[in-house]
């Protein structure tokens, strides 16, 4: 069944505009882009930065608006919704950023990050909003003793598996994971990709992955979509796109980037 569908996403930034009014020339960060994203797949979105793949993620959260294009998420208009159609389609959809130390406020405390989604959506009582938090950490590998605490205290594979708990306390169904392993080191990184990977058999979540690293996608991902100067060149099944790729960007990522070893977690 598909959960998501984006169709001709295009999405232009402007530096600024002239003396004139006129609008200076604009970088084409995703150019009439169509995908569609099934329930419980993993869709890994791949490409070298700056070819939008960031910014295609956010257009399907409707964190940035496109300049045209649909997106529809369970048949509902993501780009129309307002108000508690927004809101209802904003608990489905949750995002894991890329860096895990600009991601969380260090101000607050692990319960207060945790839990903040809940507070924008939800008037649950404290005491629930806690258990709720305690259970999300205690599924990314952390417990009750980090709720205390604040962002400083943890290295960064801590942090973003705090992230990926503010993440997960809504119980979405969708989540964008942007390139949520690019600032950690190699170890620290597999074992995120394997949290993630059991996190969405216990959630039962449906991922878009994006990433630089073919291997990483390769490893997490159920199809694969090749993503070059705002335009997607090729999708197809892991498979298909590792070991038949038709694209010569395509063979280009896979042969640039080198393996990375998947450890247990």
């Amino acid at each position: 069944m598909t959960l998501l569908q984006a169709d001709h996403l295009t999405k232009t930034f402007f530096a600024g505009e002239s003396l004139l009014g006129r609008k200076t020339a604009g970088i084409h960060a995703v150019k009439d882009v169509s995908l569609t994203i099934e329930a419980g797949e993993t869709l890994g979105l791949v490409g070298e930065s700056g070819s939008g793949k960031s910014t295609l993620g956010r257009i399907l959260l409707r964190l940035i608006e496109p300049d045209s294009g649909t997106v529809l998420f369970d048949g509902r208009d993501v780009l129309r919704a307002s108000g508690s159609d927004l809101r209802r389609l904003r608990r489905d959809m949750q995002i894991i950023f890329q860096d895990p130390f600009g991601s969380l406020d260090p101000r607050m405390t692990v319960e207060q990050i945790v839990c903040e989604p809940i507070a924008i959506h939800d008037s649950g009582s404290g005491q629930s909003r806690r258990e709720r938090a305690c259970e999300v950490l205690r599924a990314v590998g952390l417990d009750a003793s980090a709720l205390a605490r604040y962002p400083h205290e943890f290295s960064g594979g801590q942090r973003q598996r705090i992230g990926i708990a503010r993440a997960l306390i809504l119980r979405p169904r969708f989540i964008v994971a942007d390139e949520p392993v690019s600032a950690l080191d190699v170890s620290v990184g597999a074992q995120i990709v394997n949290l993630l990977k059991q996190l969405q058999r216990d959630f039962q979540l449906t991922y878009l992955f994006i990433s630089h690293s073919m291997p990483i996608v390769r490893y997490l991902a159920d199809r694969i979509a090749v993503m070059r100067q705002g335009e997607l060149v090729e999708v197809g099944t892991t498979e298909q796109i590792t070991t038949a790729p038709q694209h010569a960007y395509t063979k280009t990522l896979l042969a640039a980037t080198p393996e990375m070893e998947t450890v247990t977690d």
